[in-house]
């Protein structure tokens, strides 16, 4: 089987979009919490989001074309430049045709969506944008990133709510390991935080109420958590054959080392009871990784800081790893800190554990008081632990059941 590396990186995020500065603030233990400033909040339940604050549109998009797109296209192919940039890949010396994008959201142009929908109510349908559509469908970052950099390979999204990025990084070493590519831009984005879809997610009463303070609002698997934080930004990597990276003198982050996808086929929102769709999702990942729970250091849960998710993925954990295992392992959520990205939540956590590992560094959970009796493992509670890590496993779980695991493995 081919052999797959990470040899770029790109984010954009809550607690910013340059990759050392990021690093930086999730090993500090920063929260990117904040009160929302893109409108007025005072109806809402919720008052607090991960808001993007320091992208620079500008240096990624001319003016014309950032009208024509949606901010979640517009967060996607931001990351998407930083993380070609970084591997150092020059497309004017490959085969276009062996070179592809998966990248997905759990929502599409939702932004768009809701003021389009405001200009047909208010001033008719002729008044609607042209590109509507375009802007609004969630394969157009992955065509836009194919576009720019002239990708004629495999191109395509993928939707599985809040497991969107993993399954698409997933997907993306798939088609490596088959040989239909050797170079594979892959993750997810999500531009949410915006009436309407806090709306949605406030009626599902999924979101934290700890409006008064919002840099703790965000605590997995402690006791008083009461809803996740919605966030937004994206999450992109660049793969590629091990072999093509080396022959190029591309810089290597680790290993993709394995992949399980599942379904829970249980519930629209909420997680198996018993925990084991996303632990074979981790046997899966564990076994393509030639890897058992003893080789593992740390895990990147989903964690979300919701009462069934936390207790849930706590108990799959145990299956997958073994109880006595289980409390081996370090874990931690980094939603803690920078809030949960939805579709684009699987990208930044692949990032984070790609950075985990070349850094020798577990990042904490952050926000951890007061422990759960359902949640007795080590989160890595609030300071961050350097630990060299040859293994990493990231959970991804998304609303209608679906789980992905990916496996890193140190290079």
């Amino acid at each position: 089987m081919r052999k797959v590396v990470i040899t770029g990186l790109g984010l954009v995020s809550p607690l910013g979009c340059d990759e050392s500065l990021f690093w930086q603030r999730i090993v500090s233990g920063q929260s990117g919490i904040r009160r929302i400033q893109q409108f007025d909040v005072t109806s809402y339940p919720c008052q607090i989001a991960g808001e993007v604050v320091e992208f620079n549109l500008d240096a990624f998009m001319p003016k014309k074309d950032q009208r024509r797109s949606d901010p979640y296209s517009h967060y996607a192919i931001g990351a998407a430049k930083m993380a070609i940039a970084c591997s150092g890949l020059d497309m004017s010396h490959e085969d276009p045709c062996r070179a592809g994008v998966i990248v997905g959201s759990g929502i599409g142009g939702l932004q768009t969506l809701q003021t389009q929908h405001t200009i047909l109510k208010e001033k008719g349908p002729s008044r609607c944008s042209p590109y509507m559509i375009l802007q609004m469908i969630s394969n157009m970052a992955a065509g836009l990133i194919a576009i720019e950099y002239q990708f004629k390979g495999p191109n395509f999204s993928v939707v599985s709510a809040c497991a969107t990025a993993a399954h698409a990084i997933g997907e993306a070493l798939r088609t490596i390991q088959h040989g239909d590519a050797d170079i594979m831009v892959a993750g997810g984005s999500d531009a949410s935080v915006c009436e309407l879809g806090f709306a949605g997610f406030c009626a599902l009463k999924a979101l934290s109420t700890r409006n008064d303070e919002p840099q703790k609002a965000s605590r997995p698997f402690d006791l008083n958590r009461d809803g996740f934080v919605m966030s937004e930004g994206a999450g992109i990597l660049v793969l590629e054959e091990l072999e093509h990276a080396r022959q190029r003198g591309a810089p290597v982050y680790c290993e993709l080392s394995g992949y399980g996808a599942t379904c829970d086929a249980f519930h629209e929102t909420a997680p198996s009871a018993d925990g084991e769709g996303a632990a074979r999702s981790m046997q899966l990942a564990m076994a393509e990784s030639q890897t058992n729970p003893a080789g593992v250091d740390y895990i990147n849960a989903h964690g979300t800081s919701t009462s069934l998710n936390d207790k849930c993925e706590t108990l799959s954990i145990k299956k997958a790893f073994g109880a006595e295992q289980a409390h081996k392992v370090m874990i931690s959520s980094t939603k803690s800190m920078t809030g949960h990205l939805l579709g684009a939540a699987g990208g930044v956590e692949a990032a984070i554990c790609a950075l985990a590992i070349k850094h020798g560094v577990v990042p904490a959970t952050i926000n951890y008081e007061t422990p759960d009796p359902d949640c007795d493992l080590d989160y890595v509670p609030n300071t961050a632990r350097e630990k060299k890590i040859s293994v990493a496993l990231s959970n991804s779980l998304g609303f209608g059941g679906h789980n992905a695991t990916l496996a890193f493995r140190a290079i």
